[in-house]
């Protein structure tokens, strides 16, 4: 049962149909009366309304991603309370889930580089921002029909403090001891999804931008080979894994992968985090360097069509 009727008006907000259901609340699609325009409406649960945690994460997510104007992060519009009920206001997005896109099976070369690229695009964004995702995950992308990639959920983002948006509203300042204290990580708690956390984030350590560059490997890895590189047989041995085995390269998957590019991927999954990549920016532009070496033999080809062994590998994606 969903909690909004269809043809409820939440503000400005007129509610048509549900069209999804995650773990804090449900997503409407909504028309927005003022601007004219159809919007994505995400509602709070009601059982976290009253939780101060709960509704202090639920506006931190609102308030960090509006700050985020960038094309591959959702856009977040509007946010706000009718009648005891908290909202929050995104842009309409159709398509699905990357996690969907991964069930149909291993992506192409190209296709899993052009996704990759556009995620660590927009983490160079939110990082500069101050803001580390924590729960990267094909749930958390979404591919729209025109092949546009944007990062949703930014529930369990750690903001630095010096950048913070205050979660209660009623503070003017960048952080409050009331806000600070709601959203807060306690040592100790693992933050994001088991399967796709970092190794510090599995030790319940803080966190800082380069978990995300970690997420984001596990991704790219899945991607290609169809499946996530660190699992077992439980939680507790995916956990291990992720912080003592070395994964299956993506070269013994499949030998068409260039060595390079399995190198970028072996590079994201560091178990220490000083050894990764430091910054979601040199991610990104190893990413379009390989992009950029796959154009230049599709230029190549297609001056002299070539029988060697790189034009056929090539070929094959």
């Amino acid at each position: 049962m969903t909690t909004i009727a269809t043809g409820s008006q939440l503000g400005r907000y007129e509610v048509h149909d549900l069209i999804g259901r995650g773990g804090m609340g449900e997503v409407y699609r909504a028309h927005d009366t003022r601007l004219n325009r159809n919007v994505a409406l995400k509602v709070l649960a009601p059982r976290f309304t009253i939780d101060s945690r709960r509704l202090a994460r639920f506006t931190q997510e609102a308030r960090t991603t509006a700050r985020l104007n960038h094309p591959n992060i959702v856009a977040v519009y509007d946010v706000g309370s009718h009648l005891g009920v908290p909202f929050v206001v995104s842009e309409l997005l159709d398509g699905g889930t990357l996690r969907a896109r991964i069930k149909a099976g291993a992506l192409m070369f190209r296709t899993a580089v052009g996704y990759a690229l556009d995620i660590a695009r927009g983490l160079v964004a939110a990082h500069q921002f101050g803001v580390v995702h924590r729960d990267l995950k094909p749930e958390n992308i979404f591919v729209t029909r025109d092949n546009r990639v944007k990062i949703l959920d930014f529930g369990l983002a750690k903001v630095r403090e010096d950048t913070l948006a205050c979660a209660c509203g009623d503070c003017e300042t960048n952080g409050c001891a009331r806000c600070d204290s709601s959203i807060s990580t306690e040592p100790g708690i693992l933050v994001g999804t088991v399967g796709y956390g970092s190794p510090e984030q599995v030790r319940g350590v803080p966190a800082d931008h380069r978990a995300d560059i970690f997420s984001l490997g596990i991704i790219l890895y899945e991607m290609l080979a169809g499946t996530a590189p660190f699992h077992g047989d439980s939680a507790v041995e995916t956990l291990h894994a992720i912080l003592k085995e070395e994964p299956i390269s993506l070269r013994d998957r499949d030998q068409r992968i260039p060595p390079q590019f399995d190198d970028i991927v072996r590079h994201c999954l560091e178990k220490d985090r000083d050894a990764r990549f430091q910054s979601a920016h040199d991610l990104a532009f190893s990413l379009e360097l390989v992009l950029r070496s796959l154009a230049d033999d599709d230029r190549v080809r297609a001056r002299r069509p070539s029988r060697g062994r790189l034009a056929t590998f090539f070929r094959l994606f």
